[in-house]
């Protein structure tokens, strides 16, 4: 599934405001780069704060994840934040594992990983 990227900025931001990120599709690793690329772009200017819509977003993999860990990462360092909003209920589950984990390695390989996260995404009631 291909990944629809949409940013945003409020109407007359000069840059250094919030962006809001829509995405709407699969997250993973064929589509991660596309949207790494283009955050890359937005985060070489002053922006602080990044919130990201996964209202449309149907599955998200540990490529996604790695992207916005460092997204958050940048943003932290100059004083911003990062937020998500509108989270469907296969992926909020992907954020609750995760929110579960801090630090903790308890999959072999992002490939264990990625496939522990499909099948949560896949077997949640609310992505039929």
């Amino acid at each position: 599934m291909p990944l629809e990227i949409k940013m945003q900025r409020p109407a007359g931001d000069q840059g250094a405001g919030a962006v809001t990120v829509q995405l709407t599709g699969s997250l993973d690793t064929a589509t991660a780069p596309e949207l790494e690329r283009q955050l890359s772009a937005v985060l070489t200017g002053p922006v602080k704060d990044i919130v990201f819509d996964l209202q449309q977003l149907k599955f998200l993999s540990s490529a996604g994840i790695r992207i916005f860990a460092a997204t958050r990462k940048t943003l932290q360092e100059r004083g911003g934040q990062t937020a998500f909003v509108n989270l469907q209920p296969q992926i909020e589950v992907v954020f609750e594992v995760i929110k579960m984990l801090p630090g903790i390695s308890v999959f072999k390989d992002v490939v264990e990983l990625d496939r522990y996260l499909a099948m949560l995404q896949r077997n949640h009631p609310g992505s039929r």
